[in-house]
């Protein structure tokens, strides 16, 4: 399925170019089963990757100068120089590849002129990281083609980095990681503290399940204000009740509710119960996968969806509304994915009730004045990063 897309990258490069590329290398999306917000408080997620991908043809300039050129961008070429390199010197969908080539040469490598060319088919702005889909491409190529021999953990630390200090948007380690050690037919469960990961099997198709994905077609923004609140309310917490992050609370029922009562704010508490609360929902799912209990994964996301609507506050009207249809008509469970304030909603059902979902969430939506009509699609587990050519 790859290869041709490979051929089609190759093939724009010696357009644009004049010349062929090293390798073409891409970097899949992904969605989060479960596990919102957890990865920035040292908690745990189970994201899946996903078919739709970034893809880079690449080959090494050596005159210090950059060239990266995206099909979905306006038609030109932008250019600087490594030596250029600084947080806010490159705008635009451009940031990130330049982002990926600065954050390397802060960690000690040396990094020579690019040609660059992107494709890619993850939605932007869906929520399903297609910033971290390219800066993992990005990364990748630069590893294979340099022979830097840097391990997919520590590459995904260093993918972070880029969005975190040259971008400017607060994001965890999650995305990154899906990104690059995702596996074919699995959710990876990982503990991003210590990076240790594991991947769960997860064959929707033998369960006679299919996992549905909701476009709310509501854009997303990592590197607003919202998104940078509740990650500093969630510190702050963390430092009010005298734990390294929150993942390091661990309480249920009136043992919580007593710990939330120590915090001075409302907000704090509710992001507080967020974070605890949505970490059990991960080692409860990761139980469910292991023992094969794939339709009782359905109440789990649905319990996430309300958490993220009532505690953290980051949902929004179009994603509320479709997991409410969605049950409604009958689905197993339902919740937003993603960083919140819209972008995709996970719907987990049997095959033959997608029609009678996608009906009603469409018939939804159209009931509501303004809103842009959703887009559906199926979501398979799909391998991590790597080389095509």
């Amino acid at each position: 399925m790859n290869e041709p897309h490979a051929a089609v990258v190759a093939e724009e490069f010696v357009a644009l170019y004049g010349r062929e590329p090293e390798g073409v290398w891409q970097a899949p999306g992904r969605i989060n089963l479960i596990g919102e917000h957890t990865d920035y408080n040292d908690g745990f997620v189970l994201p899946v990757a996903l078919p739709h991908a970034a893809r880079v043809a690449v080959a090494r300039r050596d005159d210090g100068v950059v060239r990266v050129h995206s099909s979905q961008g306006d038609g030109d070429v932008a250019e600087f120089t490594v030596d250029s390199l600084a947080p806010g010197s490159v705008a635009g969908w451009a940031a990130y590849p330049a982002g990926a080539l600065w954050v390397l040469r802060e960690d000690g490598h040396a990094v020579p002129g690019i040609d660059l060319h992107l494709d890619s088919d993850v939605p932007f702005g869906a929520g399903l990281s297609s910033s971290a889909a390219l800066q993992c491409a990005v990364l990748l190529a630069c590893d294979d083609l340099l022979g830097l021999g840097i391990e997919r953990p520590r590459l995904a630390r260093l993918a972070q980095r880029a969005e975190n200090d040259y971008v400017g948007a607060p994001v965890g380690v999650m995305d990154q990681t899906a990104s690059l050690c995702c596996a074919e037919g699995a959710a990876l469960f990982l503990d991003t503290r210590d990076m240790s990961q594991r991947q769960v099997p997860l064959d929707l198709a033998a369960a006679g399940l299919v996992l549905l994905v909701v476009d709310t077609r509501v854009e997303h923004g990592h590197a607003d204000g919202a998104y940078r609140h509740r990650r500093e309310g969630c510190e702050r917490s963390a430092d009010l009740l005298g734990v390294k992050a929150l993942r390091d609370v661990e309480a249920a029922g009136p043992e919580l509710n007593a710990l939330l009562a120590r915090l001075p704010e409302p907000e704090l508490r509710r992001l507080t119960r967020h974070v605890v609360t949505e970490n059990e929902r991960v080692l409860e799912a990761v139980r469910l996968l292991d023992d094969g209990r794939l339709r009782a994964l359905g109440p789990v996301l649905t319990a996430g969806h309300a958490s993220q609507r009532d505690d953290f506050a980051i949902s929004c009207p179009q994603s509320d509304t479709a997991v409410d249809a969605a049950l409604v008509a009958g689905a197993l469970g339902a919740r937003q994915t993603g960083g919140g304030f819209g972008g995709c909603v996970i719907v987990l059902t049997e095959p033959a009730r997608v029609p009678g979902i996608t009906a009603a969430i469409a018939a939804a939506y159209a009931a509501r004045d303004g809103w842009n009509a959703p887009a559906f699609f199926t979501a398979t587990p799909a391998p991590g990063a790597r080389r095509l050519r």
